[in-house]
């Protein structure tokens, strides 16, 4: 699967240099929907004020005092090879202050970056024994992308609102109105992790290993057992198997969640890693900080909504393709609707017939049920 050598799980690799990029914004790697977000809030005026207040009434004191005497922190004396790591990525990234890193007691595999004021990044010893160290570079990359974008404030208020939402649920219309806000919040946070997973490739600058991280957190330590590419291929599947009942499903899985399922951040990535912008910045071609402050919210939100009508256009998804044949008046919806749901079942490929067969085609597609994981947090 890989040139390295490997050995329970792990793959040894030899040291490398990696680019280093001075100076980069964030808006260089961020998906275009989290960046207009992100701009948008940048120009908000007061917006970081607004932000230091609610300080006072979320948990973030605690959370420091719980990681600093409950937790090991990460230095040159503990855990070293991941301070190591820390200090590579935030030198990658340009990113001038080092945030305090912390391991936690737990077998689930989990990493997080939040903090109001300063983030905070915190990784489960699940993680840390699960992932081989370039693995485990490309999630420290990812939670210093999380801290350079600023993910971290935001991250901290959703998990505030998901806590005042459980507080109110008594009061009529008032967890209905909190976790709406908290839906949306989700969706931005899912589309800030597919920014998060490019910020560990520009760390690692190893397409694979961040593959194979991504695969050993959805099926743990049996590297011998696992193919990445066979893993992207569910990832197809995933997208383009089954009918509406289907893509509907798929919709209620993924609404709790908040971060997008492992496959699909696996594909997702790989789709990035072949583009023209990923190059570009390898070559030294990307926004820079100084900038960000002309960045323009108006851009920011067309690029996002064409980036949004370009998914739905190319998804192999029913229910997009459905919203993609409305958009274009296509002559054959009316015949699919009638079918039922069967009509919008993606289509399998059958074997080939001679050209003398004047038979009547009987295949009958087979619905493809898609279940989703259990709602948590991966890194």
């Amino acid at each position: 699967m890989s040139d390295g050598h490997q050995h329970n799980g792990h793959e040894k690799v030899p040291g490398r240099q990696r680019r280093r990029f001075p100076g980069i914004s964030s808006r260089a790697y961020e998906h275009s929907a989290d960046r207009s977000a992100l701009v948008a809030l940048r120009k908000l005026s007061g917006f970081d004020t607004v932000f230091k207040a609610l300080s006072g009434l979320l948990p973030e004191r605690s959370l420091r005092l719980l990681f600093l005497s409950d937790s090991v922190r990460v230095s040159d004396r503990q855990f070293a090879h991941l301070n190591d790591m820390l200090r590579d990525a935030c030198y990658i990234l340009d990113l001038e202050k080092v945030p305090p890193m912390y391991v936690s007691q737990d077998p689930v595999p989990n990493a997080m970056c939040i903090g109001l004021d300063e983030p905070i990044i915190v990784v489960t010893t699940g993680l840390v024994e699960l992932l081989d160290e370039e693995e485990m570079r490309a999630v420290v990359g990812h939670e210093v992308g999380h801290a350079l974008s600023g993910h971290s404030v935001y991250r901290t208020v959703l998990l505030f609102l998901t806590s005042l939402a459980v507080r109110v649920a008594w009061i009529p219309l008032g967890n209905v109105a909190i976790m709406a806000i908290v839906t949306a919040l989700r969706e931005w946070f899912r589309k800030s992790e597919l920014s998060a997973d490019r910020a560990g490739l520009l760390v690692g600058q190893d397409v694979r290993a961040s593959m194979r991280g991504l695969m050993k957190i959805a099926g743990g330590n049996h590297l011998h057992e696992m193919n990445v590419d066979a893993f992207l291929e569910q990832a197809e599947e995933y997208e383009s198997g089954g009918d509406l009942r289907d893509s509907v499903l798929k919709i209620l899985n993924v609404l709790p969640r908040s971060h997008p399922f492992t496959t699909v951040r696996a594909a997702e990535l790989k789709k990035w890693a072949a583009s023209r912008d990923y190059q570009r910045i390898m070559d030294g071609h990307y926004p820079r900080r100084a900038d960000d402050k002309d960045a323009s919210v108006r851009d920011s939100w067309r690029e996002s909504a064409s980036t949004y009508a370009d998914e739905v256009r190319t998804s192999k998804d029913p229910l997009m393709k459905l919203v993609s044949d409305i958009a274009g008046g296509a002559g054959d919806l009316g015949d699919r609707v009638r079918r039922g749901f069967g009509g919008f079942t993606a289509p399998k490929p059958g074997p080939s017939r001679p050209a003398s067969d004047t038979g009547t085609d009987t295949d009958t597609d087979t619905d493809t049920d898609t279940d989703g994981n259990p709602p948590r947090d991966g890194s």
